[in-house]
């Protein structure tokens, strides 16, 4: 039976060296691709994660499994169906989610023979983890507001869960990010499991590059700003419905970017 390492990654485009890009650094995603079969028309099932990330894991399209946004969780429309996962369990295996598999909201720990919140060290979803003091300073100064207007649900989710800016150049090694770390935790525990007398099944989900662009200053290092190929689509699509280009908040919900113009306003600058 041979064993699973199953890698989601949450907001990423195939600009990557394997699917052609020239300017994008991927070595070791091309290298892995190399190793097997790069698909180049797999398309997203919903533009949001959690109708995404439940179809892809259930084999259902979203509306078979009527999860259209971020709050539904696909058991309460179908509370029997069998996940990718929970598939693998059922015949034998180990099963262990490390990181973003299923959505923020819904580890769905059926799925799981070890759960994320049961892996010491590390929170369910650390979204926001930041490092440099001004960022820091947004964090704390938001958590005693929520904490004064009465908003004790900070004290359970943590500080992972308030936005400060959108980005951030920590002179800082991987590991005190999140996904550093869990990959440090992942390489512990494929020692483990290799000298286990059971099969397995090991998901890494990986937070970046999803907001906030938090990463080492060496990253941010190997690009020069200036030499980045902007889109040469900036413009709304024509006849696109007036409702999606007014309700996007994702990256205004950020303390630096809540005062960006809406798509078909003025340009942004490129210079923030």
């Amino acid at each position: 039976m041979p064993n699973i390492l199953f890698i989601p990654v949450d907001d990423l485009r195939p600009e990557l060296g394997a699917y052609g890009d020239q300017f994008i650094k991927t070595p070791n995603i091309d290298r892995l691709a190399g190793q097997g079969v790069t698909f180049t028309r797999a398309y997203c099932q919903q533009a949001v994660c959690n109708p995404s990330r439940a179809s892809l894991l259930t084999g259902l399209r979203p509306d078979s499994i009527r999860v259209w946004d971020l709050q539904t969780s696909f058991r309460e429309n179908l509370p029997d169906v069998v996940t990718l996962p929970q598939y693998f369990k059922q015949n034998g295996y180990r099963c262990i989610g490390l990181g973003k598999v299923f959505h923020n909201n819904d580890p769905d720990t059926i799925s799981w023979s070890v759960t994320p919140e049961n892996i010491d060290g590390f929170p369910f979803d650390p979204d926001a983890v930041y490092l440099n003091d001004d960022n820091l300073e947004i964090q704390n100064k938001k958590i005693e507001n929520l904490k004064a207007a009465g908003k004790s649900r900070i004290d359970q989710l943590g500080h992972w869960y308030v936005k400060a800016n959108a980005t951030e150049m920590a002179d800082a090694d991987d590991d005190a990010y999140y996904d550093g770390a869990q990959t440090t935790r992942a390489i512990e525990i494929l020692q483990e499991l290799k000298d286990a007398n059971k099969p397995f099944f090991l998901s890494v989900g990986y937070y970046r590059p999803h907001l906030p662009f938090n990463a080492p200053k060496k990253y941010w290092d190997m690009y020069d700003r200036n030499e980045i190929p902007l889109a040469k689509n900036q413009f709304v699509p024509e006849g696109t419905p007036a409702y999606l280009v007014h309700g996007e908040a994702e990256l205004r919900g950020y303390s630096d970017c809540n005062d960006l113009p809406l798509p078909g306003e003025e340009p942004w600058d490129e210079n923030r």
